[in-house]
């Protein structure tokens, strides 16, 4: 074994390509298939230029907001639709009410629901809101905003979790509202939203 001690390595003068190990161009290439680069522990490595092939890019990812109000009876869970105002979405996998996990793209999601109720064309007397993300059409964890003797006017909730998916997952966000009046709040407009992203 032999050991090379340098301090840089670039490509030779008046070309763009250093092969080091194996035939590339326009690359400096280190190693060939099978071999492993070991840096040891303790070792910095700083990159300054662009990065590909390490880490990740948080991909497949999306956001929305509810592009208008949406009316939600009375002690009912009650499914988002519309959610396409400033949406974002890198792999098509959001239609503004469901986002459906593409192939290749199992792993481990963040996802953060907010909702906002209004009662005010209603009494101003909201008692209790939820917030709930449903994966696969059931229900799988809820934040509760509950004080019956506050006559709420509005009310903001956020529901947030970390999922293990995998590709034809789905995951939706609803809405669930009790007044004292048994009327049926209002979510405003682009206060309700959904965040979902994939943890590197």
């Amino acid at each position: 074994m032999s050991k090379l001690e340098t301090n840089t390595i670039d490509t030779v003068s008046g070309t763009s390509t250093l092969q080091v190990g194996s035939t590339n161009t326009s690359t400096i290439t280190l190693g060939v298939s099978g071999d492993t680069i070991n840096v040891p522990s303790g070792v910095t490595i700083n990159n300054n230029g662009t990065q590909t092939g390490f880490g990740g890019a948080n991909t497949p990812y999306c956001y929305g907001e509810l592009q208008n109000s949406q009316t939600v009876s009375r002690g009912v869970f009650t499914k988002l639709t519309g959610m396409t105002l400033n949406e974002i979405d890198t792999d098509s996998a959001f239609d503004g009410t469901t986002f459906t996990v593409p192939s290749n793209k199992n792993g481990n999601y963040f996802i953060v629901g907010n909702i906002q109720a209004s009662f005010t064309s209603i009494g101003n007397d909201g008692e209790q809101v939820r917030a709930a993300i449903y994966k696969n059409g059931s229900l799988f964890k809820q934040a509760v905003y509950y004080d019956q003797a506050a006559d709420s006017r509005e009310v903001n909730i956020k529901v947030s979790a970390i999922l293990s998916l995998v590709a034809t997952d789905t995951i939706e966000l609803y809405g669930r509202v009790w007044d004292f009046n048994d009327g049926n709040a209002s979510l405003s407009d682009s206060t309700n939203s959904l965040t979902i992203f994939k943890l590197i």
